[in-house]
């Protein structure tokens, strides 16, 4: 008997292994991705930028070395999470902190499959970009793009008298070969800052790394919290429980998973709440963080609530605890999805969180179909149990097609 429960537990085990197993690869990547920085970013062909600036919208960040005695910046843009059908630029405002007087670097695919990047002084609202010479000098314009990234790297001759600008960073659709018209909302209607090169700062208020850093921290906790551990928790409570041995194991598990994921998730909603005050974007992203929060606090409710297994409203308990669970966890996968779209990351993000997602579906269904089989096998054995047994401690025995006990 003794072997038996530890062979069960052992399942359990094994079970609980293979779970966090499947869950290293996306918190690699989340560890991977603080390093995303641009001060940690590293340049081929031996470019190097000795400072550097976390843009606050549209996964962008500028590098550049600035001289002094010349007045001449060396910048290195790049715009991560985007594609080959799409264009970019980086710009700087010599009058204002709009589209209008813009004098930019662009870079995109033409229709003949290679990169084109040219200067682009911005005349009106109304352009497609055409090129033209800048109000400063400009050399060694070149673009590259690999790994849906992005990076325009020139040399700018500004001055002595322009260490602090106002720089516009974009992106946008192509349109028939040509730069078509990009977003004016969202994160597109607020990729402007002002830029100190002499002091590698952007200003509070105009967005910059802090920015950056908390939308990173923002979707690395909601991603662990609500679309990790918390499903996690949920396959404890379901599966685990099956194994005899296994419990009150399985009960401290789930509690364990579900309690970690709300204190995350609370932190990483308040981080949101933060960067909606700053002028992040929120929407549909935003009502279903909140809804996420009020479902998660209700769970904690209600296992403070929780009646025991023969109380009378046991069941009505098991009704609210189990659609709430399940509505939380569907809505917290689907808000993972809608933040990564949101923060514009690397590919490798999205990518990581779905295989996770699969692992972790594909692990439920494999083990709803073990749990019915033990539940099946188990409930016939007690059914070819006798339904009386002896009271004496007699034996069993059948005379006639009829079971009668020993003496």
């Amino acid at each position: 008997m003794m072997m038996r429960k530890k062979k069960k537990m052992n399942r359990a085990a094994l079970f609980s292994v293979l779970l966090f197993l499947s869950c290293l690869p996306f918190f690699f990547t989340v560890a991977s991705s603080q390093t995303q920085a641009c001060s940690s970013y590293t340049f081929s062909g031996n470019r190097a930028y000795t400072d550097c600036v976390d843009l606050p919208v549209l996964s962008s960040f500028l590098h550049w070395n600035y001289s002094h005695y010349t007045g001449s910046v060396d910048i290195a843009f790049r715009k991560t999470g985007t594609s080959n059908s799409r264009w970019v630029s980086w710009a700087i405002n010599p009058n204002g902190r709009g589209m209008k007087g813009c004098q930019a670097l662009v870079a995109y695919f033409d229709s003949a499959g290679a990169i084109r990047a040219y200067t682009s002084p911005i005349t009106s609202y109304d352009t497609t970009m055409p090129e033209g010479v800048l109000s400063f000098g400009t050399s060694n314009i070149s673009s590259t793009f690999a790994s849906g990234e992005w990076t325009i790297f020139a040399k700018l001759q500004l001055g002595s008298g322009m260490i602090t600008v106002n720089q516009v960073w974009q992106e946008g659709p192509m349109n028939s070969g040509n730069p078509g018209t990009h977003s004016t909302s969202g994160p597109n209607g607020r990729s402007r800052a002002t830029l100190n090169f002499a002091n590698a700062t952007v200003p509070l208020g105009s967005g910059g790394g802090s920015a950056s850093t908390s939308k990173n921290v923002h979707g690395m906790l909601n991603a662990v919290s609500w679309g990790i551990l918390m499903p996690m928790g949920v396959i404890f409570a379901r599966y685990v429980k099956v194994f005899k041995g296994a419990d009150p194991a399985w009960f401290y598990m789930h509690v364990t998973c579900q309690t970690s994921a709300y204190i995350l998730g609370v932190s990483g909603w308040a981080t949101g709440l933060r960067l909606g005050d700053e002028g992040g974007e929120t929407g549909y992203h935003g009502a279903v963080g909140a809804i996420l929060f009020i479902g998660g606090t209700l769970q904690v409710f209600a296992l403070l609530l929780r009646p025991k297994k023969d109380h009378k409203y046991r069941f009505f308990w098991n009704i609210y605890h189990h659609s709430i669970g399940y509505t939380t966890i569907i809505l917290s996968i689907v808000n993972v999805f809608k933040g990564l779209d949101l923060l514009h990351p690397s590919q490798v993000w999205k990518t990581t969180y779905t295989v996770i997602i699969i692992v972790l579906g594909s692990l439920a269904l494999l083990l709803e179909i073990v749990t019915w089989f033990i539940v099946i096998k188990r409930r016939r054995s007690q059914r070819r149990q006798p339904k009386y047994p002896p009271s004496n401690g007699g034996a069993v025995g059948y005379i006639n097609g009829q079971s009668h006990y020993g003496v």
